[in-house]
């Protein structure tokens, strides 16, 4: 099927990388080539900030930015990180706060800076009415936690890069989030497609993470937006459904919740 019937949606993605690298202009046009016009853009510190921005301004109908404070750059300077990215919103528009969260599995030892820096971000989504885009990684428990203390109507958004079990894809869904989900469902003996099948639909929107995570069949090497469409069709094949029906559904969950 042509890829002009629909399109697909990379709600979590670095292309901005490749900006220094000049080789933008080469990966925006495969994305463009295979149905991928949308793609949401999250920072990881204030020092990436500038090359989101840049990416969003080159290509305006296509980037959409999302700022936040990552959990592995949250150091013990984090105050002023948080800071100097709250400026940048007050001078920005953007369509999620992103990407936070926690991160067990390189430094248990900022958890304590890591929940701060949560509270305080999740604070500045609710205030703007953003959603937000969360980071997990081996920290489902403390992050469930947190999103329980947190909850309210003004709590919702997205938990990127989902690998958790069907029970943790469930109490997110019941706590207002959708679930990202991206290369790693095409991964053999990965246990996401199980999960995935179990999901309904409407409750997942698709991601790259590139340059990391490449889908099968670039599985270990770097990854691009353009590899979205691999994502797309795994997901097509667990739902037993074709490439249009998971785009138009999965960019309509997108709409829904970056709001554009």
């Amino acid at each position: 099927m042509s890829t002009e019937s629909y399109i697909l949606t990379d709600t979590h993605t670095h292309i901005y990388y490749q900006a220094a690298a000049f080789k933008l202009d080469e990966h925006m046009s495969r994305c463009l080539e295979k149905g991928i016009d949308r793609l949401f853009l999250p920072n990881v510190d204030s020092a990436s900030i500038p090359a989101v921005l840049d990416t969003v301004k080159a290509y305006p109908n296509n980037c959409f930015p999302m700022l936040g404070l990552h959990p592995c750059s949250v150091k013990e300077n984090f105050k002023e990180e948080l800071a100097t990215i709250e400026r940048a919103l007050s001078e920005t528009k953007v369509y999620a706060i992103g990407e936070i969260g926690l991160d067990l599995y390189w430094d248990k030892s900022t958890l304590q800076w890591q929940r701060e820096a949560f509270r305080i971000q999740v604070g500045w989504a609710k205030a703007l009415g953003l959603p937000i885009d969360i980071h997990c990684r081996e920290a489902f428990d403390e992050l469930f936690l947190l999103l329980e203390e947190l909850k309210d109507d003004k709590l919702f958004g997205v938990l990127h890069c989902f690998t958790g079990n069907t029970e943790q894809a469930k109490k997110a869904v019941g706590l207002g989030f959708l679930l990202g989900i991206g290369g790693v469902v095409t991964f053999k003996n990965s246990g996401l497609d199980a999960v995935v099948k179990d999901i309904d639909l409407e409750h997942i929107v698709l991601e790259t993470d590139a340059p990391y995570l490449a889908p099968v069949p670039y599985r270990g090497k770097e990854n691009e937006s353009s590899y979205l469409h691999y994502i797309a069709e795994k997901l097509a094949d667990i739902k037993e459904t074709d490439v249009a029906h998971i785009a138009q559904v999965t960019t309509a969950n997108s709409k829904r919740v970056f709001g554009i």
